[in-house]
């Protein structure tokens, strides 16, 4: 469904990403951890041509192209089939919850007014926020406004969700509702690629599992085999460091 293969960026002449391969199949829901400052969000940015590589191919669908002749409408085609969560919501100010989710429908679909907010109204009421609809950014928590903005990829009806950190902006007492939606999303077998550190959610989640360092990726697996016998050094250093208070997750030696 989705391929990447040879994806490389650099910034300032450094290689953020450093000739990665990877391909993830329709229904399938993977989930990259690995330290701060690797590539990982980068990576999902470049998916979605909100960064633009320096070399590889990219296919989704029966779209294939080359990243460095990617026109227009190849960049448009890839942002149609890939809906972007952000870290920080990047929800609109000035619109409400029902406007925000109606936005992309009706700017980029192209589809009318009324049919897009009664999608919307949809939407609100699968996450959870149906009484919300009229409501501004600033007036919903941090965990609402990530619902609205994991709302807004789901009535884009992407092929795939790319989530940043989806978790990482929110106060803690609002983490397990923006993660509960996502569980409801990967029940319902919605494609998924996912930058954490949420690990329990990794573990409990995901179809496979991948640790990137360095701009490369490192390894990779189903949770069980990463977290539970990981065969990498980093892969073992990384866990032992990020699970050290966390005894759920034994990480051998």
């Amino acid at each position: 469904m989705i391929k990447v293969a040879g994806l490389i960026k650099r910034f300032g002449g450094q290689a953020v990403l450093d000739g990665i391969d990877l391909a993830i199949e329709q229904g399938e829901i993977v989930v990259i951890i690995g330290p701060s400052g690797t590539g990982k969000s980068t990576l999902l940015r470049c998916l979605n041509f909100l960064e633009r590589p320096d070399a590889g191919r990219l296919t989704i669908g029966d779209m294939e192209v080359d990243v460095t002749r990617a026109t227009r409408a190849d960049i448009l085609t890839a942002r149609r089939r890939t809906a972007f969560v952000f870290q920080n919501y990047a929800l609109f100010a000035n619109k409400t919850a029902l406007e925000n989710i109606a936005e992309g429908l009706i700017v980029v679909n192209r589809w009318p007014k009324a049919r897009a907010h009664a999608r919307a109204r949809e939407i609100l009421e699968r996450i959870g926020l149906a009484d919300k609809a009229d409501a501004y950014p600033a007036s919903l928590s941090g965990g609402q406004q990530q619902r609205v903005g994991i709302g807004r990829a789901m009535a884009a009806q992407a092929e795939v969700i790319l989530f940043d950190e989806p978790t990482s902006s929110l106060d803690p007492e609002w983490v397990e509702e923006v993660l509960g939606l996502m569980k409801r999303l990967a029940a319902e077998r919605q494609t998924m690629l996912v930058v954490t550190h949420e690990m329990s959610f990794a573990r409990d989640v995901a179809d496979r599992v991948i640790f990137m360092e360095g701009g490369r990726i490192v390894e990779q697996g189903p949770p069980d085999q990463l977290f539970g016998a990981p065969k990498d050094p980093r892969t073992r250093d990384f866990l032992r460091q990020v699970l050290a208070t966390q005894v759920a997750l034994d990480v051998p030696e």
